[in-house]
């Protein structure tokens, strides 16, 4: 028999007394994605007519990215939806093999507004999931993309009992330039790619960025700049794009900032004379406190979603292991015991599982275990593979890839926590470093 992967997703379809609901197994890493439908959104208004087009056609490039379902052609299709309230023939569904539905509308108003309509089906079953009136979500017409984002979270929640990550963001080191001389600066996109924008410049060397990290709110940023001449902490407001130092660090490198879950405090990493601990700072008190003692490097922490513990990466043991310890300090506990080195720990949102960055003969991985170091699984596997930050909901692992050779440059990607779906994520130039946002409010 074959040996089933912890995964199961569990559809909620056929959630009515008496019906069974759907299941699907992932089985070595491989799973036949659940074919849906998603007919043109009807357009209500003659102005809705550019953004229903626009909007079913982002929300079926959201499910499908997920790997976990497949939309039905539309020239397939047997019926039109010309009508939000019309009764749906569910016979001509099936006669597809559809086996989710989604049915929307588009309107918009002289104020600049676009309403977005969605009602979500089970085809076999002949039930709506969800509000049996559907969902209705209103926006400005420029925000067409972020409400097409949050209908996607509402069928994505529907269809398989997780909260979403469509409507969110990715901060990230943009790199132009030659390898060994690349200028970096801070830009800000949606999940997908979309709206991009700069919060740093490049004007030179000194200006370099590295490690940004999202507050729990998603309005700040967290970072390290080179543009005292030596690793610094900053603090940056995404709206505004101002920054400034969140500490007087006194000639000390201080480097891998963390915001805790309350968003009130920063864990991080200073060197000072030759030896790097971890700290935390209180933003709202500006005090220092050192929770690690070591003549070792202690390095990369990461809080729990609940704040009581943290994870790092030391080479107390003679070469780079994860550790976790308690938000206040105290003796760490060494979780990672396999062959190769592991670095940059990152706590899934949903508590359960650490991610990082492992190093063994020649090769980098991106991996998982649980939070006791049980059930290690690599996921990737590339010439360079770095720095994994979970999407919201814990499904999903963004991380760098580097390629080989002198021309060889870094590129986002993203794959499931699964080990399947690898994807990559569109950014004009190179790309590193980067953090999953919260959901935008």
């Amino acid at each position: 028999m074959k040996r089933i992967i912890s995964l199961t997703i569990v559809l909620l379809l056929a959630t009515r007394l008496g019906a069974e609901p759907l299941r699907i197994t992932i089985t070595d890493g491989v799973i036949e994605p659940l074919p849906f439908a998603a007919p043109p959104f009807v357009a209500e208004t003659s102005g809705g007519q550019q953004y229903a087009e626009k909007i079913s056609q982002l929300v079926a490039q959201d499910l499908s990215g997920t790997g976990l379902f497949r939309e039905i052609p539309r020239q397939a299709h047997i019926s039109n939806i010309t009508s939000f309230a019309s009764p749906v023939q569910f016979s001509d569904w099936k006669a597809i093999n559809a086996q989710a539905l989604v049915i929307g509308a588009v309107s918009t108003s002289l104020n600049g507004n676009v309403t977005v309509k969605v009602r979500i089906f089970d085809v076999f079953a002949g039930q709506t999931l969800g509000d049996e009136a559907g969902y209705k979500l209103v926006g400005k017409v420029a925000g067409w993309r972020k409400i097409g984002h949050k209908v996607s979270d509402i069928i994505y929640s529907h269809l398989t009992g997780e909260s979403g990550y469509f409507d969110s963001r990715i901060v990230f080191v943009s790199e132009g330039g030659r390898k060994g001389a690349r200028k970096k600066r801070l830009a800000i996109m949606d999940y997908d790619g979309a709206n991009l924008r700069y919060l740093t410049d490049s004007s030179s060397s000194s200006s370099i960025v590295i490690a940004p990290r999202f507050s729990p709110t998603g309005d700040r940023v967290l970072f390290t700049s080179y543009k005292t001449g030596f690793p610094q902490i900053y603090l940056l407001d995404v709206g505004s794009r101002r920054s400034r130092p969140i500490q007087n660090s006194q000639g000390t490198m201080t480097f891998s900032p963390r915001f805790s879950p309350d968003g009130n405090s920063v864990v991080y990493s200073r060197e000072q004379g030759g030896n790097s601990d971890i700290y935390l700072f209180s933003l709202k008190t500006e005090r220092n406190r050192r929770l690690t003692r070591s003549p070792a490097i202690d390095t990369a922490p990461s809080f729990s979603p609940d704040g009581s513990q943290i994870v790092f990466e030391s080479d107390r043991s003679g070469n780079q292991q994860l550790y976790v310890m308690s938000a206040s300090g105290g003796a760490p506990k060494r979780i990672s015991f396999k062959q190769g080195r592991y670095g940059t720990p990152v706590w899934s949102p949903r508590g359960d599982m650490i991610a990082f960055t492992k190093q063994n003969r020649g090769r980098f991985h991106i991996g998982v275990m649980r939070v006791d170091g049980r059930e290690e699984r690599l996921l990737t596997a590339s010439f360079l593979d770095e720095g994994p930050t979970w999407s919201p909901n814990g499904r999903v692992i963004a991380f760098t890839r580097e390629t080989q050779g002198t021309n060889g440059t870094s590129h986002l990607y993203s794959v499931d926590v699964s080990g399947r779906n690898l994807r990559a994520i569109p950014t004009p130039d190179g790309a590193s470093d980067a953090a999953w946002s919260p959901l935008n409010p």
